[in-house]
Formats: structure tokens, sequence, C-alpha cells
């Protein structure tokens, strides 16, 4: 019974915990041995909190006996990205800035989590503030994929996409600011759902982007995302973003089929855009024929490039994510990751005011776009991305800047997302599908979602893992050497920005200044054009209440 235990969905364990067929403690207790044994080498955790956990699931169990049912959640165990706050345990952001901080608050959307009944067995790995990449130069290692350890999980929810993946929790929060959620959901094999902006609380969770962060579920099954969805989506009145509306009734509707829903099949995506390899290709026209056969009416329709919204997004998200932690840049660069800085952290000092705008104006426009497509189909179909998880020894940070992601698209337009597996590569790794929705329609993509998760069997595979020794380090490239090189008028500008702006670097943080800098100027002029003057950004005023 303890091996099958492992990978319950939330509502299979769910309806054996309200039958009284399995006791929260025992599977709590399950879970905390299968962590103990097995994430030495997976890495997925930063605390493991077994003493709560195990207090949670006997007050759990001892409610439930006495006919006190919370609903599907109560007596679950499950983690957390270390970016939520918890009250008295670590919240480190997998960062040494925060090696230290413990916060006296929960953030609001685990609150909402130990409200419905659930238990909290550990705060997870995430890249550094969810926005540097895989790293070995932090106090812990990046988390690696169980299906393959030399592999890596996607970012920057990697800690809960391996944790999900292995068997160690049945679901995990995550965050998703330009596809952070969905694309370690696709490279473990999992369930992951960005939801419309503002449905879920930011409040009490680190950020990295005001105006994209958004909070959601991963798990092992698409149900088991709507149970937490409708756990954690609530208004908060502390989270400016937070949406005024009551959520839906996320499960209800799961199972209602899709024919006749229109979905459009944005093909150009990965077929020019950003490349997809043969195997990834190959799925997504599979599961476009099972959505075809369950009765949806797929029509191929043309966006904007992947690379139109990934400019816009890092022209917004990297100044907002500099003013974050400024302070801390200003002070103390080194505490940082080398992929933290290289990846926009400190290129942000290149953006000047008016980009930032021009680039809100510029997601303006976007939304608009997007406003005559959702009058005529229900939901949006892509691959998560271009191919399977690759070996941690061929990640390059330089990629950030090289390559934009399938899934920003969505964070641009604030739309529901999800990504789920659809196949598996020749070497066994996870491939992954992407359905984008209307915004507030978060049960119609959940319902798609599970009608091509029921008719194929993809969910019910499991990556094998033993234990053995730990996993050792490997250099991470940093890809310098296939960034264009800045001249010297370009290195003068830079040095002045970021002296403009109070950062005190070292030679060798300028080095990675520099190697960022042709991307960052090459993006904002992308953005800058010639436009009304009665042009308004993407932005809206709102007195607090």
């Amino acid at each position: 019974m303890a091996n099958e235990l492992h990978f319950l969905t939330i509502a299979e364990a769910a309806r054996l915990i309200a039958a009284r067929k399995l006791s929260p403690v025992e599977l709590t207790e399950a879970l905390l041995s299968r962590i103990e044994a097995l994430d030495p080498r997976v890495n997925s955790f930063i605390t493991v909190t077994a003493e709560l956990a195990l207090g949670q699931a006997r007050a759990a169990e001892a409610e439930i006996a006495r006919g006190r049912h919370r609903g599907p959640m109560h007596g679950i165990p499950f983690g957390l990205k270390d970016l939520y706050n918890t009250a008295g345990i670590l919240t480190s952001g997998h960062s040494k800035i925060c090696i230290d901080n413990v916060p006296a608050v929960d953030a609001t959307a685990v609150a909402r989590l130990y409200e419905a009944g659930a238990v909290l067995v550990g705060k997870l790995a995430t890249h550094e503030f969810a926005h540097g990449g895989p790293a070995f130069d932090l106090p812990w290692p990046p988390a690696r994929n169980p299906w393959n350890l030399d592999h890596f999980t996607g970012g920057s929810s990697s800690g809960p996409g391996a944790a999900v993946a292995a068997g160690f929790v049945p679901g995990a929060l995550g965050t998703d600011t330009g596809g952070s959620i969905r694309g370690p959901a696709g490279l473990c094999g999992i369930v992951g759902l960005r939801p419309t902006y503002g449905l879920v609380s930011r409040h009490g969770v680190l950020p990295s982007s005001y105006t994209f962060d958004a909070c959601g579920p991963m798990t092992r099954s698409v149900e088991d995302c709507a149970i937490m969805l409708q756990a954690i989506a609530a208004h908060d009145p502390k989270d400016p973003a937070s949406l005024d509306r009551p959520p839906a009734d996320y499960r209800a509707a799961l199972n209602a089929g899709i024919r006749g829903l229109r979905i459009a099949v944005v093909r150009h995506f990965w077929e020019e855009d950003v490349p997809a390899d043969d195997e990834t290709r190959s799925a997504m026209e599979a599961a476009l024929g099972v959505l075809s056969g369950l009765g949806a009416r797929l029509e191929v329709i043309r966006m904007r490039a992947p690379k139109d919204y990934y400019d816009v997004a890092k022209t917004i998200g990297l100044p907002e994510l500099m003013g974050v932690y400024f302070e801390d840049l200003k002070r103390r660069p080194g505490d940082f990751s080398s992929a933290f800085r290289s990846r926009g952290a400190l290129a942000a000092c290149l953006i000047q005011a008016t980009d930032y705008v021009e680039a809100q104006r510029e997601r303006a426009r976007m939304l608009a776009e997007m406003a005559p497509l959702y009058a005529l189909y229900d939901a949006f179909v892509t691959t998560a991305g271009s191919g399977p998880a690759p070996r941690l020894d061929r990640y390059r940070i330089m990629s950030y800047w090289q390559k934009p992601n399938i899934t920003t698209p969505f964070s641009v337009t604030g739309s529901p997302a999800l990504v789920l597996c659809n196949g598996y590569s020749r070497g066994g790794l996870p491939l992954g599908m992407q359905i984008a929705g209307r915004p507030f329609e978060d049960a119609t993509v959940l319902r798609i979602a599970h009608a091509y998760e029921q008719a194929t069997p993809w969910h019910l595979r499991r990556p094998q893992l033993a234990a053995g020794e730990k996993p050792k380090p490997v250099a991470i490239d940093s890809g310098f050497d296939t960034a264009p090189a800045i001249d010297g008028p370009g290195r003068d500008l830079a040095r002045m920005l970021a002296a403009r702006a109070g950062l005190a670097l070292s030679e060798a943080h300028f080095e990675e200044l520099c190697h960022a800098a042709p991307y960052a100027f090459a993006m904002v002029q992308r953005i800058r054009r010639r436009r009304d003057r009665f042009e308004e950004p993407a932005s809206v005023f709102r007195f607090p209440e």
C-alpha cells in the first residue's frame, strides 16, 4: 500500500480519506519517508516541514473522525515553491539574499490551503527569486528532473515540478511570470495551470514582476488542478490586482465534454517562430487528432510571433524585477547567482522609463488584438515548448535572451493557460501541450485539458527512482561565447547607465552586464515605434479601498 500512496492523485486520496479508508497521517508518513529516501538525489526540497505536517495530518484525521470534513483538500499533503511566505518557516527564494528570512505571516494562498485542511510537507526549490536559471553557486543545488536526473526540470517552479512528478507530494503551488509553472509542468510530465491574472492572490509571495506574476497549482491530474484552484481562488483586498468576482466551480464542468467547442490552433508558434523537434511535432499532431475526435472544432490561426510578446514582457518585467531587488543588487551583487545577474537583473538598468511605457502601450495593442479572437474561439492550443528537457550540462544562461518562450504570449494577455503531458520522447522524457483560454474562463481550459487527459494514457506513466549516490554538480555554461560583441561606445553606455542606476559593479559583474547588453538594447529598439499621443499604456489606476 505504501508504494501505491506515493502516486495517488488528490482526488483519489480525498475519496479514500473521506470514506475513512485512508488516514491523513498514514499518507503523510509515506510521503515523508519517500522524500527522505529519494530527495537527496532529486533536490526538490529546500525545507522539509515534517513535524508541522504530522501535526496538521493528526488534526485533520481527528476532525474527520468527528464528522467535520472540510472538503477534498482536507488531510492532503502539499508543497510550496519557496517564494510563498510561511509563518515561522524559512522563505528563501532559493537565494543567499533571503537565507535567514522567516516571515511572521502566511501568504494568502497558503492560509487558504490551511483553511481547507491541507498538510504542508515543505518548501520547494525554485530558480533564484523565480528568475535565475539552474545554478550551483547558491546555498542549495538546483532540482533535477525525476525522469532523468541528468536533465533540467524547467523553471522557475523547478522544485514543484520535480516533487509532484517524483511522487513526493500530489500537488504544489508554483508561480508563473512568463511560463514558470507551465515550463516545469511540460518537462516533468505533470499538469500546471497559470490562472487568469488576479484570480489567485499574490499577497505574501516574493515578487518578480507585478505586471505578470501569477500563482497557481501544479498537480498530477487536471482534476487535481481544479481542486487546488477552488481552494485558493478568491478576492483578496491585500493584493491590488486581485479580481473582485466570485470564482467558478472549476470541478463541476470537467466531465461535460468538448463537443462543439471552437479551438484555435496557433501552429506557427512551434512550426515557424520557435521550431519544435520532430518528436514534439508528432506528439502535437496526435494530440490535435484526439481533440478533433472528441468533437472539438479546430481551426488554424495566427497571432503575433512569440518574440513580440517576449520583448514586451521583458521590457516591462525586468525593470520591475530590478525595482524589487535593487537595494541588494546595489549593496551585495555577488550574493546573487551568476544566472540571476546575467538573465536580466543587471541589464534592467539599460531599460529607460520611456521603454517601459512603450512596452506597456504595445501590450495594450496586444490585448486589443485578442478581442476578435476571443469572440471566435473558446480556447487556443500550442506546444508547451520545442522539445523534451535538455541535459543540465547543456543548459546555457544566455539562452534566456536568445530564444523566446511559447508560454509568454498568454502571460502578456493575462489569460488562463495550462500545460499537460501529450507524449514522451524516445528517451523517455515528457512532452507537453499548452491550452489557453479567454480571461476568466479557467473552467473551460480545465474542461478541455481533462477531456484530453482522460482520452490518452500519458498521465498514467511514472518515473522510476531509486536511492543511490547524490548526483554531482555540473558546470552550467554561461553561453557568453554565443553573445554578440558589444563595441566601445556600447560598453561606455552600459557603464554609464549602471553607474547612474547606483550599481557599483566589479569588472566580472560588468562583463556579465556587457554580454546581456546587446540583447537588451535590441529588445527595446524593436518596441520603439511612432504612436498616437493618446495611446495609453496597459496599466490601470485604482484608488485604495
